[in-house]
């Protein structure tokens, strides 16, 4: 076979957090698959196909991907942040094992991108300094009650909580509900940061607490990311945010 199948991330949005491993793959790619906004911040070149499709149809494009590496295209499959967080990676391998045999020859790999919680907790300071965990805020492939419990026992054990697709016009209320199950477990004080569109024109930052989070400060470009009980904030000058890290040591 002389096809293949690149599965990108493209970072969070400015080019320069690209990698040159990305790049290169889609330089020589024939095809470019992916949700429409995704395939927009891939530059066309001639003689280059473009495949947009829905947010909510990811099966259906990876199983076009990999006939059409089947077929001999260099296909490279995009997705923003990372591909194997909550992305097309996972899709594109549940295609593959459920597929023809011949999907499993297909030279595949999966090429590293700048994850959202990593864009943003770089704008914040350090907030990932100690254990920390990512949970989707989506019920459209788990039930809400698993969202819960995970929420829950991820704050009473102190992990700090990046939140990925906090809210939408289909998914009004999670985001909310997820704040009120977090104020029962962690104090008040405990930060939370909403980081929208890092990187891009659009940026914007908003840190504040758990007692005070708004779910309206969010929507589908924010990152949330919900500190424990040992984060801790770092005064700067008047008019500047303060620094946000999770420190090294942790105490019962």
């Amino acid at each position: 076979m002389t096809g293949w199948l690149r599965v990108i991330g493209l970072g969070p949005g400015a080019a320069g957090l690209r990698t040159p491993e990305a790049d290169a793959a889609l330089a020589e790619a024939t095809d470019i698959l992916g949700y429409g906004p995704y395939v927009g911040r891939v530059k066309a070149r001639p003689g280059q196909r473009r495949h947009e499709t829905d947010n909510r149809q990811e099966l259906d494009r990876a199983r076009h991907a990999l006939f059409l590496a089947e077929e001999g295209a260099r296909v490279a499959v995009v997705s923003s942040g990372d591909a194997g967080v909550f992305a097309m990676a996972s899709a594109v391998f549940e295609a593959v094992e459920a597929g023809p045999a011949e999907w499993r020859a297909l030279d595949i790999a999966v090429l590293p991108g700048i994850s959202a919680m990593f864009a943003a907790a770089a704008r914040l300071g350090a907030p990932l300094g100690h254990d920390f965990c990512a949970i989707s805020l989506s019920d459209n492939l788990k039930p809400w009650e698993l969202v819960e419990q995970r929420l829950t026992a991820a704050a009473g054990a102190g992990f700090v909580i990046a939140l990925y697709n906090p809210i939408s016009k289909a998914r009004p209320w999670q985001l909310g509900r997820a704040f009120a199950l977090l104020r029962e477990v962690l104090p008040g004080t405990a930060p939370v940061a909403f980081a929208t569109a890092v990187s891009r024109p659009e940026e914007r930052l908003v840190l504040t607490t758990i007692a005070e989070a708004d779910p309206e400060s969010a929507d589908m470009r924010t990152l949330v990311l919900v500190g424990s009980a040992g984060s801790r904030l770092i005064a700067r000058g008047e008019g500047e945010r303060p620094w946000l890290y999770a420190p090294r040591s942790a105490r019962p």
